[in-house]
């Protein structure tokens, strides 16, 4: 991994905070790693660092949605951008320099390092058990959170009942200072790095309050739990991570669909978001996502993702589907735009209500059982939401529809393809067309790293 800007992100991260916490540090730019971990102030700075890290532009502010998505469809969008690296994506053309990808991976690696320093550091924090617990549960769920989105994008699919021996991706869980340290590390397996991700979503679970304002609380290891399980197939529990959830966490729909969006302040469909604004780092680069989907009257470039016929096709009732009218036609081009990101600076939501629904009332049709809502029951009340018709009935078919209609645009279509081995156009599920390439330079500087097929050596 390039590993040069690890020092320089980890003490920017603590100098960014430090006018508020008066951290014990000399406000320099060659501070010794080691002096950044000699204080609690020093460790919650650079957990608030792993999250604004996490939040920017090359991740979960935007970008890695976009690819996954775009990836994942077919006809439902147009690509009208001069960005190549998203056309590559949606043509499923990724070559092992798109910078996207490349961005993607860095910056996780990044963010994981610094979550690794936390964790590594935690009994520093000596103030409270509480404090500590909060801590170490925060960086666990970014840890979890960032090596299953590596996990699902850069290996291929994990297969539900194999022992998923398949190249996964580089776990790393000691955080780095030295950038003279040898960093060179080979690929885990795809069931090892799942394997951590539920350990630390768990612990993340057990050690987070229940309530943690902005940040991740316990239902938002929960909601990845959920996540995790439901990628795996394994639908007993994310049937009652989901129900957990759904039954304890305070959240709830929000009123209209279009009242889960464009929130500059978490409303009460938000599980954990990443927080956007223009007076912090992290923040300034604003919502990548309103940055490629919206009018330049909205923030964005014009309307770069555009939405087509194909994807109201999807709808049986787009007369009466509130789902199916949030578009607006851009004045910059005519073209059919989506009104989920319409505000620069409104927060990117990583887990909502909406979704645990979903979740729940997939497994429990494929577990044949009805804990907390029967699934027919919950699939209605969902739809009702949008205004339209309830079904008689329901089946893999129509959940996996109904999926597109309620969190299109919001990174989960390629996933929802390769976890129900549905071919995606005229490629496979499981094709390495649909898998990322590991980035060129990481191949350059790692003897032992291994790329995937169809991307060269």
């Amino acid at each position: 991994m390039k590993t040069y800007k690890i020092l320089f992100i980890i003490l920017q991260s603590v100098l960014w905070v430090g006018c508020e916490n008066r951290l014990e540090i000399d406000p320099t730019d060659n501070l010794s790693g080691e002096l950044t971990l000699t204080s609690e102030d020093n460790i919650a700075a650079i957990l608030i660092g792993v999250n604004n890290e996490m939040g920017q532009e090359n991740t979960y502010g935007g970008e890695l949605q976009l690819m996954d998505d775009l990836l994942g469809t077919t006809d439902e969008v147009e690509w009208g951008g001069i960005f190549l690296e998203p056309r590559q994506a949606i043509t499923k053309s990724l070559l092992v320099d798109n910078l996207f990808v490349e961005n993607i991976w860095e910056n996780s690696y990044e963010s994981i390092n610094q979550a690794n320093l936390v964790v590594d550091n935690i009994a520093i924090v000596t103030s409270s058990p509480e404090e500590a617990n909060r801590i170490e549960g925060e960086a666990r769920f970014l840890r979890a959170l960032a090596y299953f989105d590596l996990i699902r994008n850069y290996a291929a699919p994990y297969q539900t009942g194999g022992g998923n021996p398949q190249p996964g991706v580089p776990l790393r869980l000691e955080g780095i200072l030295d950038y003279l340290q040898p960093l060179e590390i080979a690929r885990s397996s795809v069931e090892e790095i799942y394997t951590q991700i539920i350990t630390d979503a768990q612990i993340a679970y057990s050690l987070l309050p229940e309530e943690n304002g902005f940040y991740a609380d316990k239902y938002a290891a929960q909601a990845l739990l959920a996540r995790v399980y439901l990628q795996k197939g394994n639908y007993s529990e994310a049937r009652d991570a989901t129900d957990d959830v759904l039954r304890n966490s305070g959240h709830s729909l929000a009123s209209t669909y279009d009242g889960a969006f464009n929130n500059e302040t978490d409303g009460p469909e938000t599980i954990f978001a990443f927080q956007k604004t223009s007076q912090v780092t992290g923040g300034i680069d604003g919502n990548q996502l309103v940055n490629f989907y919206a009018s330049q009257a909205n923030g964005g470039r014009g309307g770069d993702v555009r939405i087509q016929d194909d994807y109201l096709a999807l709808f049986d009732d787009p007369d009466t589907d509130f789902r199916a009218s949030y578009f607006y036609i851009s004045p910059d081009n005519d073209e059919r735009l989506s009104s989920k990101y319409t505000i620069q600076f409104a927060n990117v939501t990583i887990f909502r209500i909406a979704e645990m629904h979903l979740i729940r009332l997939e497994s429990n049709f494929k577990e044949g059982t009805s804990i907390g809502l029967a699934p027919l029951a919950e699939i209605n009340a969902l739809r009702a939401r949008s205004g339209t018709a309830p079904l008689a009935s329901i089946s893999d078919n129509i959940i996996f529809n109904e999926r597109q209609l309620e969190l299109a645009f919001e990174g989960f279509l390629i996933h929802d393809y390769r976890r129900t081995q549905r071919s995606v156009g005229d490629l496979a599920y499981d094709a390495n067309a649909l898998t990322f390439p590991i980035p060129q330079n990481e191949m350059d500087t790692n003897t032992l790293m291994e790329q995937n097929p169809g991307y060269g050596g």
